[in-house]
């Protein structure tokens, strides 16, 4: 440990803070913020480099991480630092890495979810749990309005953010990246669609959703494979993004293991 930080004032404190609250901060300096023991282990393992530890050892429970900058925090300011609070007792900050299109590993027979401006941290954390459960090869975000690193994404991910590949790039660049590899698209939409379980999902696969305001764009339906639904038998015309996007992952994965 370099030392000691018992205060809020602590500059090096306020600029994690600062890390935490504004993507433009994290965008200047290159960095991300990671909360708790489970979420910075997956991100150790996906090959991210550890910058600066903040450790509560009353808190680790025998856990023990290296980095180049190493600070141990009292519990009290560790309880406002960490937005679980008395848990876990590790904050680090991560440098920056952004996956490309083409550096995506995919299997012989992929299965992508990929999401069109879909906002919400919460929803794209749940849908990179799913993916991560279904064992999708990827998650691709188009035309992203949230900042991948955004802890929250993190944090509601309880980290697949790090255990599933995952691209942020313009709906243009996803379009010709799934044609020159002949991967199907299956667009969720309500018009001119058919019952998800009644399409073929048995090979490559990029299952696309829009966000639940105002679904697709054009762009994307144009260039559909199929339309697919997911029928909805009350009064509500859909479902959250979120649960719409595991319901059609392991569609395919049911389709895949029969």
């Amino acid at each position: 440990m370099e030392t000691i930080l018992s205060s809020m004032q602590n500059p090096r404190i306020k600029q994690l803070l600062q890390l935490q609250q504004k993507s433009s901060e994290r965008r200047k300096q290159g960095v991300f913020v990671v909360e708790g023991r489970r979420e910075l282990q997956h991100c150790i393992e996906a090959g991210y480099v550890v910058d600066t530890l903040f450790m509560c050892p009353e808190l680790l429970a025998g856990a023990s991480y290296t980095a180049p900058h190493v600070y141990e925090v009292t519990p009290s300011v560790y309880e406002k630092i960490a937005y679980r609070g008395t848990t876990e007792g590790v904050v680090a900050v991560i440098r920056n890495r952004q996956l490309t299109l083409d550096e995506l590993k995919l299997s012989d027979n992929p299965l992508l979810m990929v999401l069109e401006r879909v906002e919400k941290p919460g929803n794209l954390g749940a849908i990179l749990r799913s993916a991560d459960a279904a064992k999708a090869d990827a998650v691709i975000i188009c035309d992203p309005l949230t900042d991948l690193y955004n802890p929250n994404l993190i944090r509601s991910s309880i980290g697949a953010v790090f255990t599933v590949q995952t691209v942020a790039c313009t709906s243009e660049e996803c379009i010709r990246f799934l044609q020159e590899r002949k991967i199907q698209i299956l667009t969720a939409q309500l018009q001119d669609s058919r019952l998800y379980y009644d399409t073929d999902m048995r090979k490559g696969t990029a299952i696309v959703m829009g966000t639940e305001a105002t679904g697709l764009t054009d762009m994307w339906r144009q260039v559909a494979t199929a339309h697919i639904r997911i029928p909805m038998l009350g009064r509500l015309d859909s479902l959250n993004v979120s649960v719409s996007a595991a319901i059609l992952l392991f569609e395919a994965v049911r389709q895949r293991t029969v």
